[in-house]
């Protein structure tokens, strides 16, 4: 094996978190902000890109950490490396609630195919690249742009999920019609487009945006029921205006919502 063979543990339920084992001299990176705690004896160090293009000089780096500014992720990561005699465990936090995927790329073929902000930690070793969309639609409306990361090598990654997670195995030629946003990642064998959905009254006043996904096997599909964007643009669109007034979730009921669940604020 190329990358470091790690062993993990995910806990909880709604709010998760992995903690993996690390053996001495072994590594794990991440993306900055995931981390959550660690043993004493291992090394924190900054590095760029993905770490896996460390021994091929600079320019080796510079294109590891290039192809990360494309899919709009820092140009660092983080890299947690066991220097303690014995066994020494990290732990890394999932960013808002749903469910962390642990994915064994020794199962897929050596490659991964993720939206560009599901991407939690890694085995030191798997490249975390760029998959270009070769179709002019999908780059356009895909919700992802022209720009989806890679996890390629045969180490373990993690990638995580809002809400609930759903795995679907597609059989050669099955379609699934799937929200932009809410796609995790799929294997490489799924072949992967955006359609419109079509009709004056689904077009104006459907609701649920003018283009969906549609994922053709055969291969694996990973469906979040929350995306992030969902999520903020709900709590955008409860959040209180003009200076901070609580008008309350309903704004028709305003003052009188307030009286009848025991805030008498105005």
């Amino acid at each position: 094996m190329t990358a470091h063979e790690i062993d993990y543990h995910i806990y909880g339920e709604e709010m998760q978190f992995v903690e993996i084992e690390l053996d001495p001299q072994e590594a794990v990176v991440a993306e900055a902000g995931s981390f959550m705690m660690m043993d004493e004896g291992i090394k924190m160090d900054t590095i760029f890109g993905d770490g896996s293009n460390q021994d091929k000089g600079v320019l080796g780096k510079l294109f590891s950490a290039g192809k990360r500014l494309l899919t709009g992720e820092s140009l660092f990561m983080t890299a947690f490396l066991n220097e303690y005699q014995g066994k020494r465990k990290v732990s890394f936090a999932s960013p808002y609630p749903g469910k962390i995927i642990p994915i064994d790329l020794t199962e897929f073929n050596g490659k991964f195919i993720c939206q560009k902000d599901a991407f939690l930690c890694a085995a030191k070793g798997v490249t975390v690249g760029i998959e270009f969309s070769r179709k002019l639609g999908r780059g356009l409306f895909g919700g992802e742009g022209f720009i989806m990361q890679k996890l390629e090598g045969d180490g373990m990654a993690f990638v995580h999920a809002g809400g609930t997670m759903a795995m679907k195995e597609l059989a050669a030629g099955e379609t699934l019609k799937v929200d932009t946003g809410c796609i995790v990642g799929f294997t490489q064998t799924v072949d992967y487009n955006i359609e419109f959905v079509g009709g004056i009254k689904n077009t104006i006043f459907g609701g649920e945006g003018l283009f969906f996904a549609t994922l053709r096997g055969p291969g694996k599909v990973f469906i979040q029921s929350l995306p992030f964007s969902r999520l903020a643009g709900r709590v955008l669109a409860a959040a209180p205006r003009g200076g901070g007034s609580d008008k309350g979730e309903g704004s028709l009921l305003g003052g009188l919502g307030n009286l009848l669940d025991g805030d008498n604020r105005f």
